[in-house]
């Protein structure tokens, strides 16, 4: 029998990964940033709606969001909430951030207020930087956050005059950007920091690699989101492990390059940057080894997103199954040119096979999967990148990671035995913010971090997900947690009791499906409890489907069995 602490998998790496990184090699993720600034300087860091940026201007305006907040009296460790689209400004304000030596809590643009405010409060952020767009939604519940700070950016702002026609357009004449004005808070627009003139020895912050870099909420089966703990070196290790694990591709990729001015590839990053697998494959990975990430703002219009990949070489596509799948049904996709495609990455939720040798047939190049949560920031396992076919698994443990299986009563179990994945490694969360109850339930005795995901690994140590031991579903990729669903709609008028499940779904992988009762005085109008869903949930929680029931069934101590729904 395999002992799982042997880690007899590493065998099975590609030549060049190799089995350990080290965490330690920078002592925090500002001089992870700093170097990779410095090496390469004039290759294109960052490509948006026609515009590049260099890896000396993002770090020029990265500087400029830091030196503001340090001069007006932000202190370390401090949060700040970032709600960005896939603009320019969005790396550049996580990369300032950073280092001001402040927190930051990513926070999903498509959020309704009711969601904005449980992450602003739970996280206590003092500032936000935020899309003009979504001011409205601030508007609503600024008053009950400890925010004091706005900084509102548009979607133009950086990309020179066509920007300000973008503005102006987007305004004015589609006029989806409210005018919103928020009193007793200090207003900034992000254009004019970019024209502040700063002291020229910039303030730097001291910081050490336990120190918190980010805030990443996830779901929990209680239904409220709660935020894992990332430390610098959380991030720095999983960084370096996404590049350990790319070496075999990073290789091929730079026998071209020499100079500093050039990239080793191009990342297609339509993942949004506040979802942690496009934070750390897309920003991070792409700062570290100088791949040139196209930032796509809107991936859901589909057409425009074929349009701008026709454009375009590139080498690396990130994404989740439902984009391959929705990408691949438009007309003009077939037409695009996919000889520098060298490899395509499914993370998020699982990927499908059918969905899978489309992509092969379609780019001629095969999907690979891997594995991961916000608390392991996220990769825990990964596909060899030379794979050349779909495996229908996640991989193997990416270098300097312990992952075991466990049984009901937390024993170890063997190869080929199904149980619960722990993982244990550096970029392992350090602990659930202000939830020592949720952290404790987290780890096993001996430290490991404990998913709640089922899954069996197989004697050369591949790992493969059986299924979830939570109640989550996953729609498009984005973790959807019941009992929040069920929050919203038990509070409209004449609900008794509600249950939501998972069902498949062709498009989304899942969709979200609500049984409910009505107690005998009312009616409920079901397009008047989807608009209160719409208006209490972002879209992706909505439910998609409606079933009226008389009763619902329960488990003798009363509790409401979703399996059965199911």
């Amino acid at each position: 029998m395999h002992n799982f602490r042997d880690r007899f998998w590493t065998d099975n790496y590609p030549e060049g990964v190799p089995s350990d990184i080290d965490p330690d090699k920078y002592p925090n993720l500002i001089a992870l940033i700093d170097e990779a600034f410095d090496n390469h300087p004039q290759a294109t860091a960052y490509t948006c709606l026609g515009r590049s940026v260099t890896f000396f201007e993002a770090k020029q305006y990265a500087e400029k969001v830091s030196q503001f907040l340090i001069e007006e009296g932000f202190e370390k460790g401090d949060r700040v909430a970032v709600m960005l689209p896939n603009i320019l400004q969005n790396p550049v304000a996580i990369l300032g951030v950073l280092r001001a030596g402040l927190v930051v809590v990513n926070v999903n643009p498509l959020y309704s207020s009711r969601e904005l405010c449980h992450q602003l409060c739970d996280s206590e952020a003092k500032a936000i930087i935020i899309l003009g767009n979504f001011c409205d939604k601030l508007a609503d519940i600024i008053s009950k956050t400890q925010i004091n700070y706005v900084i509102q950016t548009n979607v133009g702002d950086l990309l020179g005059l066509k920007g300000k026609f973008i503005n102006f357009y987007l305004r004015f004449v589609k006029k989806v950007v409210p005018m919103v004005s928020f009193s007793g808070v200090s207003t900034f627009q992000f254009s004019s920091l970019m024209k502040r003139h700063y002291s020229t020895d910039p303030k730097t912050v001291r910081l050490n690699s336990s120190e918190i870099a980010f805030l990443q909420y996830t779901g929990g089966t209680t239904g409220t989101s709660k935020a894992a703990v990332l430390t610098h070196r959380n991030m720095i290790a999983n960084c370096l492990q996404a590049e350990a694990w790319f070496q075999p591709v990073l290789k091929e990729l730079s026998t071209g390059t020499t100079s500093k001015t050039e990239n080793v590839g191009t990342m297609v990053c339509a993942l949004p940057l506040y979802h942690i697998f496009a934070l750390t494959a897309c920003l991070f990975l792409g700062l570290r080894v100088s791949l040139r990430n196209l930032l796509i703002p809107n991936p859901r219009d589909f057409k425009g997103f074929v349009k701008t990949l026709s454009k375009e070489n590139f080498h690396i596509f990130p994404g989740v199954n439902t984009l391959f799948n929705y990408l691949m049904n438009e007309q003009k996709f077939s037409d695009l040119d996919f000889a520098e495609l060298k490899v395509s990455l499914g993370g998020g939720m699982a990927v499908t096979s059918s969905v899978a040798e489309r992509w092969q047939e379609k780019t001629g190049c095969s999907l690979i999967e891997g594995y991961g949560l916000s608390e392991t920031a996220p990769c825990v396992s990964v596909v060899p990148v030379t794979s050349r076919v779909y495996t229908g698994n996640v991989g193997l443990p990416v270098p300097s990671t312990l992952v075991k299986i466990l049984g009901e009563s937390s024993q170890d179990l063997g190869v080929g035995e199904i149980g619960e994945i722990a993982v244990s490694g550096p970029q392992v969360m350090r602990e659930y913010w202000k939830n020592e109850e949720e952290t404790n339930k987290a780890f096993t005795k001996d430290g490991f971090f404990k998913t709640g995901d089922l899954g069996v690994m197989d004697s050369s140590g591949y790992l493969k997900i059986v299924d979830r031991k939570k109640d989550m579903i996953i729609v498009s990729g984005f973790n959807v947690y019941p009992n929040e669903i069920e929050d919203v709609v038990s509070s409209f008028e004449g609900i008794v009791e509600c249950a939501v499940v998972g069902m498949p779904d062709r498009d989304t992988g899942e969709s979200v499906k609500l049984f409910y009762v009505v107690d005998s005085k009312h009616n409920v109008n079901v397009d008047e409890l989807k608009s209160y869903c719409r208006g209490n949930l972002a879209a992706y929680k909505c439910p998609k489907q409606f079933e009226e029931r008389k009763t619902l069934p329960k488990s003798n101590v009363g509790k409401i069995l979703r399996k059965e729904l199911r």
